[in-house]
């Protein structure tokens, strides 16, 4: 079975300057339909020439490019191991930029395994994980945003991580940065006119007007910052614990969010002893609901491990669901304070009311109160709406920019670049401390972008895409 090894599994880092032939497989390995093996640089279709004839009898490069056409795979002893569709693409004209090919062959290990070890054959080497996308980095084709946002695309659990992925690839993200950065760049610009021709005067921008233009950097580089964080928060999604004390409808209401049985229900309380994640989309956004163990004080050494346990999924939460027992008169209420979003939910409103809504308000004042029923669904989708609703504020989610946390960092600092700026400024700090901020804005501006981007931060990019993208 050795000839149907991954071929990744024996990959190394390489520079992206290299010039080598690329190879590896495009789509995931396994068993399926097609199986499509890409190629990228000079000499690949030569390359491919030596293993791929058409149906017309043609080599590949005979054929136009852009031109998909069926043909053979062949040994260089002549046997035909898999009937493939093949194209190549011109230099400039690729995902790449260079010279590149695609095979598709049949799904399988074996298949697409024979052809990359055919091409290796040949001189082609295995790709370093994302070094096409790199490649296209490096060639031009794409800038950093725009080569991250392709890994957000991979990524992404929803229509909305997806559109925002889109957006960031399309380069409206790029738009919006070079925007930012020539406003920096022409205010510095100005500035630098008063320090060469101190003379002249007033200067040939006034200090309200410097300060009016740096407050607007700043506005629209917190826009920004609002616009990645949506699109982290739709990467990522967030964490949602599920808490209360035994016996509430915890489980009931996990099963009921996710429509499905995933936690089991019984009568008897602190039936969940452990934690219990489980994923679902709400509005876009992709949830991660964390059932945990009632809280109270218990001698059962098992079940103290989940209240331990619930007890850090808290700290660890976006946001928590604390459910009320709604039938019961009397509720306890001894739980730890929590110092972020949370939603107070009173279940079990298919039977009598015990605990009403401005109750559990005045107890927990500030955080919203919603009744449902876990066991027949009734304010379950108002829930959802809520749960979006309360983390998803001041966000619009549908239009988040696709973005790393190296990337938000990015703009956070260029707006604390502008709002020191401005401080220097107002403080009489003088033009060489205000221009100083500012470069420094222009600089992490520029980062995003991939401007003068080391090596290191490449290979650390680019080593988290998978083979073959």
């Amino acid at each position: 079975m050795e000839k149907h090894r991954r071929p990744e599994e024996q990959t190394k880092d390489i520079s992206a300057a290299d010039e080598d032939i690329i190879t590896a497989a495009a789509t995931a390995w396994g068993y399926g339909g097609i199986s499509i093996v890409r190629l990228s640089g000079r000499g690949c279709t030569a390359a491919l020439d030596a293993l791929y004839l058409s149906k017309g009898g043609k080599k590949l490069s005979e054929l136009p490019a852009r031109y998909m056409s069926l043909g053979t795979l062949r040994t260089p002893d002549g046997e035909t191991f898999d009937e493939v569709l093949a194209v190549r693409f011109e230099p400039g004209k690729s995902y790449t930029g260079e010279e590149a090919a695609e095979i598709h062959c049949h799904g399988g290990l074996a298949a697409a395994g024979r052809c990359i070890a055919e091409l290796c054959a040949l001189g082609a080497r295995i790709a370093a994980p994302g070094e096409f996308t790199r490649r296209a980095f490096v060639n031009g084709r794409i800038d950093l945003t725009q080569a991250e946002a392709v890994a957000g695309i991979i990524k992404a659990r929803s229509d909305e991580a997806l559109a925002a992925s889109a957006r960031t690839l399309q380069g409206e993200l790029t738009g919006e940065i070079k925007k930012l950065m020539a406003g920096f760049t022409e205010l510095a610009a100005a500035l630098e006119v008063d320090l060469d021709f101190p003379e002249d005067g007033e200067g040939f921008i006034s200090d309200e007007e410097c300060a009016s233009r740096l407050r607007a950097l700043s506005e629209e580089s917190e826009k920004l910052c609002s616009r990645c964080r949506c699109g982290i928060l739709l990467r990522d999604g967030l964490r949602a614990a599920i808490i209360g004390t035994p016996n509430v409808g915890k489980s009931s209401l996990l099963n009921a969010l996710l429509e499905r049985d995933r936690a089991i229900v019984a009568a008897t309380p602190g039936t969940t002893r452990d934690s219990i994640e489980e994923t679902f989309i709400c509005g876009g956004l992709p949830v991660r609901i964390i059932d945990t163990a009632g809280i109270r004080d218990t001698d059962d050494e098992i079940e103290a491990i989940g209240v331990s346990r619930s007890l850090r999924s808290i700290k660890e939460a976006d946001i928590v669901l604390r459910v009320i027992d709604g039938a019961e008169k009397t509720e306890t209420y001894a739980m730890p304070q929590i110092e972020k979003p949370q939603i107070i939910v009173l279940n079990k409103s298919d039977l009598p009311c015990g605990t009403s809504a401005e109750e559990a308000e005045a107890l927990f004042p500030g955080s919203p109160v919603i009744r449902v029923s876990a066991k027949d669904g009734s304010g379950i989708d108002e829930l959802k709406e809520l749960i979006l609703k309360t983390a998803a504020s001041g966000f619009d989610v549908s239009h988040g920019y696709s973005v790393s946390a190296r990337q938000l960092e990015c703009v956070m600092h260029a707006k604390e670049a502008a709002d020191a700026a401005l401080g220097a400024l107002l403080t009489g700090a003088g033009d060489d401390a205000v221009l100083s901020c500012i470069s420094e804005g222009t600089s992490q501006l520029a980062a995003m972008l991939g401007t003068d981007a080391g090596e290191e931060l490449l290979d650390k990019i680019f080593g988290e895409f998978c083979v073959g993208k």
